[in-house]
């Protein structure tokens, strides 16, 4: 048989799961992102801290705690790259900015709204979008009335912005 393919032992633990990657921008995060962050880093530690227990009891347990020490690193390492844009300082002159809710209609005419946030409090369904997307970039420094053009893998599309606010 061929050896070929077959892994040589290199330490390495062979179920281990690949680090989550952390983006090479900045981890802007609005207050109640780092909230979120400081939340999710608490449920992660206590619940690494329940499956070590159960680690002992139940060998199927192994995989789960992977998987909550590897999440855990990386929600530990966001929070310490995190750095809190006040919105009340991004009201310059109407202009879009991170933490902005910023209401925009596309060429159908269609209304959409969306609030410019960080990486992980993103959250499309609920209209939460990170600052480094492609429509949010589209948006930032622009103004209500202005005309932007998003530029999406489906193709380009112009969006007329509607309102910018920071409620």
């Amino acid at each position: 048989m061929s050896r070929a393919f077959v892994k040589e032992g290199d330490g390495e633990d062979a179920n281990a799961l690949p680090e989550r990657p952390l983006p090479a921008h900045a981890n802007y995060v609005t207050a109640r992102g780092l909230a979120q962050l400081q939340s999710r880093v608490r449920e992660l530690a206590q619940a690494c801290e329940a499956l070590r227990r159960d680690v002992t009891d139940d060998a199927g347990a192994k995989p789960g705690l992977r998987t909550a020490e590897r999440d855990l690193r990386y929600f530990n390492a966001q929070l310490e790259r995190a750095e809190v844009v006040a919105a009340a300082s991004d009201r310059v002159g109407g202009r879009v900015r991170f933490g902005a809710r910023v209401t925009f209609a596309n060429d159908a005419g269609t209304e959409q709204a969306v609030r410019i946030v960080g990486d992980d409090e993103a959250d499309a369904a609920a209209g939460d979008i990170s600052w480094a997307s492609p429509l949010a970039r589209a948006l930032i420094g622009a103004r209500a009335g202005d005309v932007v053009t998003w530029r999406r893998p489906a193709g380009a599309a112009e969006v007329e912005i509607l309102r910018v606010d920071y409620s």
